[in-house]
């Protein structure tokens, strides 16, 4: 059992995942739960795993109206929330040209709106407290990208720019924000979860058909361990000062840091031309 100060966590997306690891995780510890289910069959399920602590609140991300009542709903029956977790989102993968704007749209509704409403719901009341922990859940995919995945890449890299401003708007209040990027977990994020649009340009299948290929194939078999990323979640939380930014998974460290040099190679090589812009003094 965990010698953590107990905290009340509102994590969206607890069904299944990496939300439901930091549910069990977070209500394992001691803390209670109110975790966001999108199905009613869903919400008892999840108040069994600890009746009193567990508290389902029935809800998608994606329906913005709906966002405040339900934030109201959770502080009502768990308490006032300590830490939000956005964690409901998914994957899109499909070309870009392949893909249409209603993909976009709803990748972004899942990925970037939802989680900004739920921030704007509960900021009064952290503000009001000066204190509170936000932990946006984005990706590697939020740093780095890769090919077949670009609506998806767009989303993360979207809310890792909100998260990082957003930071620096809250820090005055005892709020912390940090964006918890994982690399590849045994998840159903590439399975199930994920929303494939269908193939439909022949230039593209020499990119898309071993991509889409290697991801089914790996689907179950990810390197990293949900459990593990609560393990992670709860020492980020109790840290006095967490990180803006804290990548999961060596995966993840080894494609970011492999970024990291290339952009500065990259920066070096073109700097003059960077700085060729300037009014001559």
């Amino acid at each position: 059992m965990s010698t953590l100060i107990p905290k009340t966590f509102l994590i969206t997306g607890v069904s299944s995942g990496l939300g439901r690891a930091f549910a069990e995780g977070a209500l394992a510890a001691g803390h209670v739960v109110a975790g966001t289910v999108r199905k009613p069959e869903d919400a008892e399920p999840f108040a069994s795993l600890a009746p009193g602590r567990a508290h389902p609140v029935l809800l998608d991300v994606t329906h913005l109206d709906a966002i405040a009542d339900a934030v109201a709903d959770a502080e009502q029956r768990a308490g006032p929330i300590d830490v939000l977790v956005n964690n409901a989102g998914y994957g899109h993968e499909g070309a870009l040209e392949e893909s249409s704007m209603d993909d976009l749209q709803r990748q972004f509704a899942a990925n970037v709106f939802g989680p900004v409403a739920m921030m704007k719901a509960l900021l009064p009341g952290m503000r009001d407290r000066r204190r509170g922990h936000i932990v946006n859940v984005t990706s590697m995919g939020g740093f780095i990208t890769m090919p077949g995945i670009s609506f998806y890449c767009g989303s993360k890299f979207a809310l890792e720019g909100i998260s990082e401003a957003l930071g620096k708007e809250v820090a005055p209040f005892g709020i912390h924000m940090t964006a918890l990027a994982p690399g590849q977990f045994r998840t159903d994020w590439a399975g199930r979860s994920m929303d494939r649009t269908p193939r439909s340009i022949a230039d593209y299948d020499a990119v898309m058909d071993p991509i889409r290929a290697a991801r089914q194939a790996k689907s179950g078999q990810q390197p990293g361990d949900p459990a593990r990323a609560a393990q992670a979640l709860l020492a980020l939380v109790d840290a006095p000062t967490p990180p803006t930014r804290l990548f999961l998974g060596q995966d993840a460290l080894d494609l970011v840091e492999a970024k990291i040099a290339g952009m500065g190679a990259e920066i070096a090589q073109w700097r003059s031309l960077s700085c060729s812009t300037s009014f001559a003094s």
